[in-house]
């Protein structure tokens, strides 16, 4: 691959903002950056309008394009639903399989090895979010189908897939055992869907646990003496958690609570995507009920919702626009930071030597102009 030196408007590389900078690729990394009148002169200058910033990373993504993993949990879907989301800024995502039984589980645990082989633009692993939860805190999920892990769902979570596993579980219906084998086979353990105390989760922590699954929702709220999993999450240093900004989910001043309480560098950006991302869908079908999109939000007939219609170029506009966040915050929570929750923080998440070169173009507005996975350019 020829060497080539992208020059923007504007850089923002993980950290800091340059001007007159260029992030000079080849190979699919970043080589290094170079002032625009330094650039060797056998390297193609290829200019970018606007700003370039590390590329956004969704740790949890429902489907996109049309299709859900749950109705389909194939390779073709995950490069779907990856496909989907690119246009909107998302080089590097897990997608995200809900409550299912055993069969679909290790159908799609195959489907992210196969993925990952495959090379798949995108696909960064798997993520499964349940079927082990409180069904007091189901929310779309269907609650006859919970359970509690046993040695065989352990040994289909910790299959090595290539990429990374994400399980969200809800810590006061599973072992400490559990956690603690999940853990030691590589799977970043998530709480959500949950009720646990902050004795369970000071326990599930001792095991394992390093994350949160969209902080608020699906958790009792927090109480002076009851703290709970939102009271927990916010009290710690070192757990990581998601935030659902489509200003539907989490009202924006609990958003700007989580926020300041965790840090840029511990709560990180998801979007809990579902089919509707990249279509003209109005309403679509989720393990036999129907979704209805409207306003920005998706909801089940009985006014549940379902999933967020959102995608992460949104989710830092919101983050900015109507939270009032500096846009480099915005943008380290849509990229480093959950790069550092999936430990690919010296692969994704800057524009630096030796990093992928999976970036986003955005304009004025914080729309996506074009994105690069491996260095491959893709306009928006």
């Amino acid at each position: 691959m020829t060497r080539r030196a992208l020059l923007p408007d504007r850089l923002f590389d993980g950290e800091s903002f340059h001007e007159g900078v260029a992030a000079l690729v080849e190979d699919g990394r970043v080589l290094g950056l170079a002032r625009a009148d330094a650039v060797p002169s056998d390297v193609v200058v290829e200019t970018v309008e606007g700003l370039l910033a590390p590329g956004f990373i969704d740790v949890q993504v429902n489907g996109g394009g049309g299709l859900l993993l749950n109705d389909a949990p194939t390779a073709e879907t995950m490069a779907t639903i990856a496909r989907a989301h690119r246009r909107f800024g998302t080089t590097g995502l897990l997608p995200t399989l809900i409550t299912d039984g055993p069969t679909v589980m290790a159908a799609a645990v195959r489907a992210a090895t196969e993925a990952i082989a495959a090379g798949t633009p995108g696909v960064l692993g798997l993520h499964v979010e349940g079927p082990f939860l409180n069904p007091l805190r189901k929310g779309v999920h269907d609650a006859a189908l919970m359970r509690a892990p046993d040695d065989h769902d352990i040994a289909v979570l910790s299959h090595a897939t290539g990429g990374v596993t994400v399980a969200t579980l809800a810590p006061e219906r599973v072992p400490a055992l559990a956690i603690r084998r999940l853990a030691a086979a590589g799977v970043r353990v998530a709480a959500g869907h949950t009720e646990a105390t902050a004795s369970d989760l000071a326990e599930a922590r001792e095991a394992g646990l390093t994350g949160y699954t969209h902080l608020f929702n699906a958790m009792p709220p927090l109480q002076g003496r009851a703290p709970g999993p939102v009271g927990a999450a916010l009290s710690e240093r070192d757990t990581f958690c998601g935030l659902i900004a489509d200003l539907h989910h989490v009202a924006p001043e609990a958003l700007r609570t989580a926020i300041a309480a965790k840090g840029r560098d511990r709560a990180l950006l998801v979007t809990d995507a579902m089919a509707t991302i990249g279509t003209e869908m109005t309403e679509f079908r989720l393990q036999g009920r129907r979704i209805l999109r409207a306003g920005g939000r998706l909801t089940t007939e009985d006014g549940t919702l379902a999933g967020a219609d959102l995608d992460m170029a949104t989710a830092v506009r919101n983050c900015v626009d109507a939270l009032g966040l500096p846009l480099a915050d915005a943008l380290i929570m849509a990229s480093r930071t959950p790069a550092a929750w999936l430990g690919l923080e010296d692969q994704l998440g800057r524009i630096a030597a030796g990093f992928r070169a999976d970036l986003v173009a955005l304009d004025a507005g914080l729309r996506v102009r074009a994105t690069w996975i491996g260095g491959l350019r893709e306009e928006a």
